[in-house]
C-alpha cells in the first residue's frame, strides 16, 4: 500500500467534478481519459426524496498492483519510499497491457500521446509536500488526503459511527 491516502467523505460530495477538471488541467489531459472519476450511484429514494452519492475514484496505489506486473517495458511502477503507483512516460509504448490488468479502470489511454496515464497523486507536488490537485480544489472539502495512518483509523471510526448512528435512526 502507499503510505498515503486519498479518502473521500461521500456525504459532502456533490458530484460538481471540480475535482476531475483540476485532474485534467494539472496533467494537461484532453477530453477522453478520466484518471479520477466520480461515479453516480442511484439516485435512489431517501425519506421520499431522489438522493444520489457521488463516489471518487483515482487508483488505489495497490500493494501487489496488476498494472505494474503487466507492463512488458517496467513504464509502470511503483515507488519504494511512499508506495506511489505511477507511469514513466518514457519508458511506455502504449501496449494498454496495464490498462486491461487493473480491475478498477484506474489506468486509461491518452489519444494525444499513445500513451497511459493514471492518477499519481500529483507525486510532483507531493514531494514538494503539496497535496494532489484534485484535493486542493474541492469545494465541499470531501477529499482528505495524508500519510498519518492514525488518521485513516480516526476517519474509519468517524464514518463507522456515523453508519451505525443513521442505522439506529432508521430503526426508530
Amino acid at each position: 500500500m502507499s503510505k498515503y491516502y486519498l479518502f473521500q467523505d461521500t456525504k459532502k460530495c456533490i458530484g460538481c467534478n471540480t475535482c476531475t477538471i483540476q485532474c485534467k488541467s494539472q496533467k494537461r489531459l484532453p477530453i477522453g481519459p478520466k484518471i479520477s472519476q466520480i461515479i453516480q450511484v442511484g439516485p435512489k429514494m431517501v425519506g421520499g426524496l431522489p438522493r444520489a452519492t457521488y463516489v471518487f475514484m483515482p487508483c488505489f496505489h495497490c500493494e501487489d498492483p496488476w498494472c505494474v506486473a503487466a507492463c512488458p517495458t517496467g513504464a509502470m511502477q511503483k515507488r519504494a519510499k511512499d508506495g506511489i503507483v505511477f507511469i514513466d512516460h518514457s519508458l511506455c509504448v502504449g501496449c494498454k497491457a496495464c490498462i486491461t490488468a487493473c480491475p478498477w479502470g484506474a489506468p486509461q489511454w491518452n489519444p494525444e500521446t499513445g500513451k497511459a496515464v493514471k492518477c499519481d497523486y500529483c507525486m510532483d507536488r507531493v514531494d514538494q509536500g503539496l497535496k494532489p490537485a484534485c484535493v486542493t480544489v474541492c469545494t465541499t472539502h470531501c477529499l482528505e488526503f495524508g500519510e498519518n495512518v492514525d488518521e485513516i483509523v480516526n476517519v474509519r471510526k468517524r464514518r463507522h459511527a456515523e453508519a451505525v448512528a443513521s442505522l439506529d435512526m432508521s430503526t426508530t
